[in-house]
């Protein structure tokens, strides 16, 4: 067995955490049926297997999930060495960092049922952490593809790679897991970073952390977007997206689970009035096809109405059936995986199919060392 190696590169914890006033009173979401009129037609897969890598549509998994055997460390597997960053607001020139009030949330606009108003955020210092996977296989010197994940430090991910790199099912790559800036949803420094319906995080990872990570832990990141990959859960799947989307000269990979593709975007912009809900609502459908690869999932009891608002854009599961339905009719390589049996950023969902989620976005990838 290998002990994995942790460099820690400098520790600051001031963290400052939102937590919205609903969330205690947060409704049970109700079952979803896979068969409901609107959803997308899908293979029915036996209990506990999941799709095939190399297949391309709907799949309907569950309703038990044996976690796969990736997923823990295994004798006889070399284990990468982990870097532990930090990022400081007051470095950064995107975000200098906000915060909602402790036990406050918003209230929906009069006028308009899908805008949220938030009086209550304000000015915040945050102290972020990035942690930096590099698999023991990586040539120091040598250019490497990379995938960079939301809501870090993700210790799961980092042993399905070593697992995965190891059998020459994905690149030799370099893992940079990102925590987010505090708090949740509208008003907050993480709603900010990724519900925000533009290419911005993108150019925070690119201008601010990418440089980083080079100097700071000797690796150096690909250029080339095919060679790079965006991943999350929740706001953070949107947020993996919507780097995607808007700087395709960046990323061409995705990979989502239960996605935030729903009305929650602050502050309101006229131009995509509707969030991310906008993705499967009209972005998608009436823009040119963008040379992207997108792995999503969805648990069956996935967020429904989680907030106050009520207008008819808050249902984490029709949200992910209509982007699979959009993505199909597009003709993009994507997967959907709806998932019984499963919540909201289910532990038991990730541990089944994360190592085939990953294995899915880098097919084509031109490396010699992946089947």
């Amino acid at each position: 067995m290998y002990s994995r190696t942790f460099i820690v590169v400098s520790a600051m914890c001031l963290v400052l955490i939102s937590l919205p006033a609903f969330a205690a009173q947060r409704p049970v979401p109700p079952t979803r049926d896979a068969d409901t009129p609107g959803y997308v037609q899908a293979t029915v897969l036996p209990d506990g297997a999941i799709p095939p890598v190399d297949s391309v549509g709907n799949f309907i998994v569950g309703p038990t999930h044996p976690a796969a055997p990736e997923m823990k460390v295994q004798e006889g597997v070399p284990q990468g060495m982990v870097h532990e960053l930090t990022l400081q607001s007051t470095d950064s020139k995107i975000y200098p960092g906000i915060a909602r009030e402790k036990d406050t949330f918003g209230t929906v606009d009069p006028t308009d049922p899908v805008k949220l108003v938030v009086t209550t955020s304000h000015p915040a210092p945050y102290t972020r952490k990035v942690t930096v996977y590099v698999p023991k296989q990586y040539v120091p010197g040598t250019v490497a593809p990379f995938i960079v994940g939301a809501d870090g430090p993700d210790n799961a991910l980092f042993t399905v790679l070593d697992n995965l790199i190891a059998r020459g099912r994905v690149p030799t790559m370099i893992a940079i897991s990102i925590g987010n800036g505090s708090g949740d949803a509208q008003g907050s420094q993480r709603g900010l970073e990724y519900d925000t319906m533009s290419g911005l995080y993108a150019e925070f990872v690119e201008t601010e952390v990418l440089p980083l990570v080079e100097a700071q832990c000797t690796v150096k990141l690909s250029k080339d977007p095919e060679a790079r990959a965006t991943m999350g859960c929740s706001s953070g799947a949107s947020c993996a997206m919507n780097m995607a989307w808007y700087r395709p000269d960046l990323y061409h990979r995705v990979l989502s689970f239960s996605g935030t593709f729903v009305n929650q975007q602050w502050p309101y912009n006229p131009e995509t009035p509707h969030g991310a809900w906008g993705f499967h609502e009209s972005i998608i459908p009436d823009s040119p096809m963008k040379p992207l690869r997108i792995w999503m999932s969805v648990g069956d009891r996935d967020l429904l109405n989680p907030n106050v608002q009520r207008d008819d854009m808050h249902d984490w599961v029709l949200a992910n059936e209509r982007m699979a339905r959009v993505l199909a009719e597009k003709g993009y390589p994507y997967q959907f995986s709806f998932v019984q049996n499963a919540g909201h950023c289910d532990r038991a969902m990730k541990a089944q199919l994360l190592p085939q989620a990953l294995e899915y976005i880098w097919q084509g990838y031109p490396d010699p060392g992946a089947k």
